[in-house]
């Protein structure tokens, strides 16, 4: 989950710097006033998502997978708490009732 987390933000800087590269080159808009940084920063997300959103599908399968196990394993310890404490309290009115 870190790795594709990383190379996300690694797509967002590497769009982050050729998009800054270009509005200061003039070959992009500035944007509107003193929202260079903004426009920047904004259309950096724009076009990082479906990047990312192609380029690390293997990797985001790898980690859907991952999250998939860990809530798996969490079911299962709940189920099974669970169970510990229905056979306690079955025990626990078995002997009330006999006593």
């Amino acid at each position: 989950m870190l790795r594709y987390t990383l190379m996300r933000l690694g797509i967002f800087v590497g769009c982050l710097v050729v998009i800054w590269g270009l509005v200061y080159a003039g070959v992009a808009p500035r944007g509107l006033g003193d929202s260079n940084g903004m426009w920047i920063v904004l259309l950096s997300l724009v076009i990082s998502a479906p990047i990312s959103f192609v380029a690390l599908r293997k990797e985001r399968d790898r980690a859907s997978v991952q999250i998939v196990q860990k809530v798996d394993r969490a079911k299962a310890n709940l189920e099974a708490n669970r169970n510990q404490e229905d056979v306690a309290d079955d025990t626990a009115r078995a002997q009330g009732q006999t006593t």
